[in-house]
């Protein structure tokens, strides 16, 4: 069983997407990390980097493999977590805590609305099951 806390939005591309008071802070799905596996290394976007939504923005690593992040909207990086450089694992133990990657400011206050409810990025893990 998967865990989908109901209060984030998703991509196709498992990322998560939580919105704090117009702040997006995205991270990778619990489904996506247990696919891969122990971290091992992270290298996120720099703060002012302008995302280009569906574009690699990020990259983690694990034992398994390396794997792109996706940009889930349109907007510009205003922080990212410096915690992941020394402790990578955290993605593992945290995803949706401190397991995050980066914040940023959309481009459309909007946009998020067409991110994927938990109940359909559930929908989305058992079609692919």
């Amino acid at each position: 069983m998967n865990n989908v806390p109901a209060n984030l939005r998703y991509t196709k591309s498992h990322e998560w997407v939580r919105d704090d008071h117009g702040v997006l802070t995205v991270g990778i799905t619990d489904h996506a990390q247990d696919l891969m596996g122990d971290m091992v290394f992270v290298d996120l976007p720099k703060v002012g980097d302008a995302l280009t939504a569906g574009k690699e923005c990020a990259v983690v690593e694990s034992v398994k493999a390396a794997s792109d992040v996706y940009a889930p909207l349109d907007g510009t990086v205003t922080e990212i977590n410096g915690d992941l450089g020394a402790k990578p694992e955290a993605i593992n133990s945290d995803p949706y805590g401190a397991g995050w990657l980066f914040k940023f400011k959309p481009a459309s206050a909007v946009a998020a609305a067409g991110l994927l409810d938990a109940t359909a990025y559930e929908n989305l893990l058992a079609a692919e099951g």
